[in-house]
């Protein structure tokens, strides 16, 4: 079932939307909905190649398991993006 979202842009990020669908002849819902999936998409997740490339090297992989289990048992200390 659908859902519906309210958005709050200033006027020139809302005109930047507007352009952008007029530009590519869909409505403004399709355009954000597409764009913010496809950047989760892009961002959240790797691609085929990087994957690879982080299994081909185990000392990453044993890390990485290393770091899964510690942030399960919340061990460590948590460091913000500056």
């Amino acid at each position: 079932m659908p859902k519906t979202l309210t958005m709050r842009l200033d006027e020139e990020t809302y005109q930047t939307f507007v352009r952008a669908a007029n530009a590519e002849r869909r409505s403004l819902a399709n355009l954000v909905e597409n764009a913010a999936l496809q950047h989760l998409l892009e961002s959240r997740f790797v691609d085929d190649a990087e994957m690879a490339e982080i299994a081909s090297r185990p000392e990453l992989v044993k890390r990485l398991r290393a770091g899964s289990r510690h942030a399960r048992k919340r061990q460590g200390r948590f460091i913000t993006p500056l």
